[in-house]
């Protein structure tokens, strides 16, 4: 299972703001593959993956907004009943805690890309050969 680069943009709580993310990226012709977003501690976390992290990261830096960048496990799922559950019970079994989750696009009507943020990331590779 492959690994992926996402992005975590630590920004304001307030309206437009991920409006204002989505429309820089477009901007410099970065283009979003998966995205999720929260609010944690009064302030947006935004994660994303993307084609071009270094020019995010860039985009990010320039507007003052906190940016980390994290590991996070790949896992392209069918589109189909029960297979999020069998990647998921598979991590259980190995003993792999799973944080968060969020899906995109992976290149096809019937398939997405799950990813998985853990806290052992060697642990979620070898699980969910």
């Amino acid at each position: 299972m492959p690994r992926a680069k996402q992005l975590t943009v630590w920004v304001p709580d307030q309206p437009g703001t991920l409006g204002e993310i989505a429309s820089a990226l477009g901007e410099k012709k970065t283009n979003i593959g998966a995205l999720m977003g929260a609010t944690e501690g009064g302030r947006g976390a935004v994660r994303l993956i993307v084609d071009k992290p270094a020019t995010a990261k860039k985009v990010f830096a320039a507007r003052g907004w906190q940016t980390t960048e994290e590991e996070v496990l790949a896992v392209v799922l069918s589109d189909s009943p029960g297979t999020l559950g069998k990647v998921a019970a598979k991590l259980g079994r190995a003993g792999v805690n799973i944080q968060y989750v969020y899906g995109g696009s992976a290149g096809s009507a019937r398939k997405l890309t799950a990813y998985f943020g853990v806290a052992d990331i060697k642990a979620a590779l070898k699980a969910a050969r």
